[in-house]
């Protein structure tokens, strides 16, 4: 990997992005870092970057399209890729505990955010994606997205949005083996990390597992460069362990 590598960003004003944003830009291997945000301006723990370009960004087709054009010139040299975009609660609406209380709006915008966002930034990159490219992608999922996992319930959209996530993903690793074969995909699982998403949630967690940002950032870039292509998609933990389907 030389200086002429770029990364990139998704999601970049959350508290995992932000981690890994100035985690990469503190990296000599990339000679930019991109950064798409719904933000107009850069956390103030990135402000002022030298090597940071911050591109702002709906979240819509449309500005994907806008944004993916600004990328032009950068997509083939592309290394990492971090698509950071999502949600688990929002305002008064967060995770079903019921059948009672599944909404459909609710469960509609949590499969916007969490499966078909991601989807459409990874459609709009492969097409720059070359032949001989090294590219490692990786998209923030969840441990509750395992079916196999799933033994406690609840959490109905989340749960149902994350285990779309990583079929669409799944399926993406098989099209991208003949179309890009150099591109590793992956589906991380942060733990839970202290960040306004899980801040509702953080009461129960064991003494120990309520990671930094700063700490699974870390993680999941050693994960990225550790990673080889080999036509599937990894689901993964922030130990590096793979979690069942």
């Amino acid at each position: 990997m030389t200086t002429e590598n770029v990364a990139l960003v998704i999601g970049a004003s959350g508290g995992i992005a932000t981690a890994v944003a100035r985690q990469l830009l503190d990296d000599a291997r990339y000679s930019t870092v991109f950064c798409v945000s719904r933000a107009t301006t850069p956390p103030a723990a990135l402000a002022g970057a030298l090597r940071l370009n911050w591109l702002p960004c709906s979240g819509t087709a449309a500005d994907i399209a806008a944004v993916r054009a600004q990328l032009d010139d950068a997509v083939g040299r592309l290394a990492r890729v971090v698509i950071c975009s999502g949600i688990l609660h929002d305002g008064d609406q967060g995770p079903e505990k019921s059948l009672e209380q599944l909404d459909p709006a609710w469960m509609q915008e949590l499969f916007n955010a969490n499966s078909i966002t991601p989807m459409l930034w990874l459609q709009a990159l492969a097409k720059g994606l070359g032949r001989k490219q090294d590219c490692v992608i990786a998209a923030l999922s969840a441990r509750v997205g395992s079916i196999g996992d799933n033994r406690l319930g609840g959490w109905y959209g989340y749960r149902a949005s994350k285990a779309a996530l990583n079929m669409l993903l799944q399926t993406a690793a098989v099209e991208l083996a003949r179309r890009a074969p150099g591109t590793k995909l992956i589906a991380f699982h942060p733990g839970t990390t202290d960040t306004p998403l899980s801040k509702p949630f953080q009461s129960g967690v064991p003494e120990g597992k309520l990671f930094s940002p700063d700490f699974v950032a870390g993680r999941l870039l050693a994960i990225m460069d550790a990673a080889r292509a080999d036509g599937t998609l990894s689901y993964l933990d922030w130990d590096g362990q793979t979690i069942t389907w």
